[in-house]
């Protein structure tokens, strides 16, 4: 009778967690995306079942479940996901606007760790009207707000078909979009949804429910047939024309004209390392921040939704703690005005930021940008050049360096381009990030030290 009971017991455990991981092949035919799994290319893969419930409870296996199937060719992995309902019903959504966030909406998303790290990872995720959302995971995916941010886009494909009693959508994210280690035979992964209906959040791989719903402690391995090689090369331009015109017609000047000429740049150089290049940038196209009254006698500290600097952000951003930032990003391309108190556009003459892995456990970051000066506030032109290092040790913990030197340089309009060697702002870091495998343990020790020339 006891072995009998254990035999359940072990079938009913293995059951509840699912497959240990999943492996993917590439595909043996075609695949259109078009809401409809019944292409070649789907018929060879496995299948990602037994999807367990996040919320709100985390000992079960979802109401709603979920199946997962993945592939892939040589420019193109693919997600089809098949997300079944209990009977009949209608989808609603708070709103069509690309990169939702919030449990009212309905949707199934893909976490990518390709580094087998479990620290940083890439989101992709569609709900039911097709509404895309891609975003980055950092810091292991803990509840901080600096771990999860949609604020990254990039280039990838989705379709969605309704039917009764369950949803399709389909996922074509191009190689390039990703960074990952050639040759490495796995990634770790996980798929997550939401029902909104019986206000549900499940997973394939278990995650605890006082973790964040995309912790990568927990992530299962996708196994790949063929380790990947190079992806090849990676090089994407965005340059740009603006133009205005003005007369002030009561004054009876003449009309001024200018042109606006720059560009940004992002080149892959390996399939881990990238290389982003800015000349003369306009962020007129950068989504706007969220209104806010501040309340308080403190800044309010907007999250960086620039595209220049957020791939790889925490990279560069993470060190210290909340309100104890040594780097703050948004802090470039802004000045205050010393007469009024106000903050006041500081145009960027040009930068240049590169930021990876150049090994499975060491990751560096290193940029350097130059703001104009701006002689009605006074303001000279300064070099902003932070430099990082990051070293993983034990299984998810790492330890940190930066270094940053704020410098500033006197301009060409006011003389020759030369640097103001009293006139600096510098730090020193060493942070050290402690996180379990399990995600038991976790805790943060850092020392700064920062050193100011004369003002």
């Amino acid at each position: 009778m006891r072995s009998v009971l254990l035999l359940f017991l072990i079938f009913l455990f293995g059951f509840i967690q699912g497959q240990p991981n999943i492996t993917i092949r590439k595909a043996v035919g075609s695949i259109v995306l078009d809401g409809d799994l019944s292409d070649a290319g789907w018929q060879n893969t496995d299948v990602a079942t037994n999807f367990q419930q996040f919320f709100p409870y985390d000992t079960s296996l979802a109401n709603a479940q979920t199946e997962i199937r993945i592939t892939y060719d040589d420019q193109f992995i693919y997600v089809g996901a098949k997300m079944y309902n209990l009977g009949s019903r209608k989808y609603v959504t708070p709103s069509l606007r690309r990169d939702y966030r919030g449990e009212a909406n309905d949707g199934i998303s893909v976490v990518l760790d390709t580094f087998k790290d479990r620290t940083n990872a890439f989101i992709f995720g569609v709900n039911p009207f097709g509404v895309q959302r891609e975003g980055l995971v950092s810091d292991g995916g803990s509840a901080s707000d600096n771990s999860f941010t949609l604020n990254w886009d990039n280039k990838w494909y989705s379709e969605v078909k309704t039917y009764e009693g369950y949803w399709i959508a389909e996922m074509a994210i191009p190689f390039k979009t990703l960074r990952f280690k050639e040759d490495l035979s796995s990634w770790n992964v996980n798929f997550y949804r939401i029902d909104s209906q019986f206000a549900e959040r499940s997973t394939w791989s278990p995650i605890p429910r006082n973790f964040d719903i995309v912790n990568l402690a927990f992530n299962k391995e996708l196994i790949w047939d063929i380790p990947l090689a190079k992806p090849g090369p990676n090089v994407s331009v965005i340059p740009y024309v603006a133009g205005n015109s003005s007369k002030n017609y009561e004054a009876g000047t003449p009309t001024e004209n200018k042109v606006q000429v720059g560009g940004d740049a992002k080149i892959g150089i390996g399939p881990a390392l990238n290389l982003d290049l800015t000349a003369n940038p306009d962020f007129s196209q950068v989504e706007v921040d969220e209104q806010v009254t501040n309340l308080d006698r403190f800044e309010i500290f907007f999250p960086e939704r620039r595209q220049f600097f957020l791939e790889n952000a925490d990279l560069f951003a993470n060190f210290g703690m909340d309100q104890t930032r040594p780097f703050f990003s948004r802090r470039i391309g802004v000045a205050r005005d010393s007469s009024t108190g106000q903050n006041i556009q500081n145009t960027i003459y040009g930068g240049a930021r590169l930021s990876g892995k150049i090994n499975n456990n060491t990751r560096i970051g290193l940029m350097s940008m130059q703001a104009a000066e701006d002689p009605q506030i006074k303001l000279t032109s300064t070099n902003y050049t932070v430099g990082t290092i990051q070293q993983k040790v034990f299984s998810r913990s790492n330890i940190g360096m930066i270094l940053i030197n704020k410098q500033a340089f006197q301009d060409s309009v006011g003389g020759e381009f030369t640097n103001h060697p009293n006139s600096f702002s510098r730090l020193a870091g060493l942070d050290f990030n402690l996180a379990n495998r399990d995600n038991r343990w976790m805790g943060k020790a850092f020392y700064h030290h920062s050193f100011n020339g004369e003002k």
